[in-house]
């Protein structure tokens, strides 16, 4: 008899399958087999907000046919995906099959390659009861939330509405942010740029109006422009000081699931649930030519830069034979995770370093050779060495007033000959400036004052709003593309470009949870409950407890709502 091993997808169970070989059995159960049913709030909140999960409607088939394959098998082993998600659905089945919870049929993968399988069947556990209530918390926390609200909403705007612990802070956040460009007045401000040449060079530099001896002066009007221009046409343009340097620019860490969507969405233009889509398949293997389905990268719900010395050998091989030993860095580099990252796994990068994108293209769909080529160009660039720059500064005197210049040239390109970040707010690309010396006489080409406005702070794009959620705390990053989806398939915001923007409807729902229940919406006290759920994984809380707390200040809200609605609906 074969062991039974199970785990979510047929294309997971394929990969692990070819490792295991004879004696085992890798089967699916399709994700999910047990949940809350949809009809009713299914949690007996007066009762230790005891759940009354069933199995989920259409697979009652499925779960005859894993009972019937684990009564026929030599054991079975519980093998889903390594975090919250993956071991509350260990945690089903073993109930649904009636195994031991406490025994050690609990195995997980990093990554799905020989060296992945082979350890995580080395080390096998029993189930994590603490990741397993973290997830039971979460998701009766998300119930008592969307049961109860979104029935208030249908009353009280239209029917059909629903509203949701995160998504609700979500579309806050974008609301508040229109509200601010709605009420932005902008300031006006100029610039006097002036565009020089240091003979006999012919090239065209540019230097920007600071101030003067006692500082920077700042231009409010055309007015005062006119007057600085005036006396500055009259003056001719001194090199005053020159100062030379050398800067470095570090690579940026690998990549975590928020980065990696930011990322994606920054350069790729795919949305969060794209990205992660194609991170599951590149995750749990793909089909490529001569080699069979291997996973491609390490698990990708992580918020942990941790990377094994392993991968930093071969990433240093890798480096060293492409561009050469001066392109290492003078020892390996290492990235600390953020405080409040769980650290269960490493970060994202390829399994195999030396399969390049270009060696996997032709074995990849269009979405996952991108992704694949993101993850693996951000992890080989993050061992490089950094890029160096020669920069120059100038200070320019017309007179008793002051113009400066700066520019830079790449000494040494380093990580940038791979790859570069996106970023939300592109820099303006510097040039390299002429030979300048102190007391050279400069020509003008151009003088010219320049009119400006302060603009708004910008509308949320899919990467700045997964960044902004990030760090205050809302969420976790492996709920961001679920949040995203719901939020715009419900039309409580709209996309123009690449931008948020929220409905009327968006509008009128944010107002009245605003007014009604302030903290559904309150930033800070949704990054209090997910710490407080991070606290229920790490062991340091019960998760019962956490609920009740939760609970009874929520019920006082909706119970003192519905008394003013009902007040409202009687005068």
């Amino acid at each position: 008899m074969a062991k039974l091993v199970i785990v979510e997808s047929p294309s997971k169970a394929k990969t692990i399958q070819k490792y295991l070989g004879k004696g085992y059995e890798v089967v699916a159960s399709m994700g999910h087999v047990r949940d809350l049913p949809k009809a009713r709030l299914c949690v007996d909140v007066k009762d230790h907000f005891k759940p009354k999960y069933s199995v989920i409607k259409g697979k009652e088939k499925l779960v005859k046919e894993l009972k019937e394959a684990a009564a026929k098998s030599d054991g079975v082993l519980l093998a889903t995906d390594p975090d919250r998600e993956g071991e509350a659905i260990s945690w089903h089945l073993a109930y649904l099959l009636g195994l031991d919870e406490n025994a050690p049929d609990r195995v997980t993968f990093n990554e799905i390659t020989r060296t992945g399988v082979e350890e995580g069947m080395a080390h096998p556990r029993a189930i994590d009861l603490d990741l397993v209530n973290a997830q039971q918390a979460r998701r009766i926390l998300d119930r008592l939330v969307g049961y109860t609200l979104s029935p208030f909403l249908a009353k009280t705007i239209r029917p059909r509405l629903s509203a949701g612990r995160v998504q609700s802070v979500a579309v806050r956040m974008i609301v508040d942010r229109e509200e601010e460009i709605k009420a932005f007045v902008p300031q006006e401000y100029w610039t006097i740029d002036a565009k020089l040449t240091a003979p006999p060079s012919k090239a065209v530099f540019a230097a920007a109006f600071y101030g003067d001896e006692n500082g920077e002066i700042k231009i409010n009007s055309q007015e005062e422009s006119d007057k600085l221009f005036a006396e500055l046409e009259k003056e001719d343009f001194l090199v005053t000081a020159v100062k030379k340097g050398k800067k470095n620019r570090s690579p940026a860490p690998p990549f975590i699931t928020s980065t990696l969507q930011q990322e994606a969405s920054r350069k790729l233009g795919f949305q969060a649930r794209r990205t992660m889509k194609a991170a599951q398949e590149l995750y749990e293997g793909v089909e490529i030519e001569g080699m069979g389905s291997i996973g491609l990268i390490t698990y990708m719900r992580t918020d942990s830069l941790r990377i094994s010395e392993d991968a930093i050998k071969d990433a240093a091989s890798y480096i060293e034979e492409r561009w050469g030993s001066k392109y290492l860095p003078s020892k390996p580099r290492h990235f600390k995770s953020r405080a409040n990252a769980q650290d269960g796994h490493e970060a994202i990068r390829p399994s195999t370093i030396s399969l390049t994108p270009d060696q996997v293209k032709s074995s990849l769909t269009s979405d996952q050779y991108k992704l694949y080529k993101l993850i693996w160009e951000r992890f080989i660039a993050c061992q490089m060495a950094n890029c160096v720059m020669n920069t120059t500064q100038a200070t320019i005197n017309a007179g008793r007033y002051i113009f400066k210049a700066s520019g830079f040239n790449v000494a040494f390109e380093g990580f940038t000959t791979l790859y570069e970040e996106s970023k939300d707010e592109e820099e303006k690309a510097g040039k390299d400036l002429p030979p300048l010396e102190e007391g050279m006489k400069l020509k003008v080409k151009d003088l010219k004052g320049n009119q400006h406005f302060t603009q708004p702070p910008p509308r949320y794009t899919e990467a700045s709003l997964i960044k902004t959620l990030e760090e205050n705390g809302i969420g976790r990053p492996s709920t961001y593309a679920a949040t995203i989806s719901t939020i715009t398939t419900r039309e409580y915001v709209t996309r123009e470009g690449k931008a948020f923007k929220p409905t009327e409807l968006g509008e009128v729902i944010t107002k009245l949870m605003k007014e009604r229940f302030p903290k559904i919406v309150n930033v800070k006290f949704t990054a209090q409950v997910e710490d407080e759920l991070d606290a229920v994984q790490r062991g340091d809380e019960d998760w019962v407890e956490t609920l009740r707390k939760f609970y009874e200040d929520f019920d006082k809200t909706v119970q003192k709502a519905k008394r003013r609605w009902t007040g409202s609906r009687s005068n």
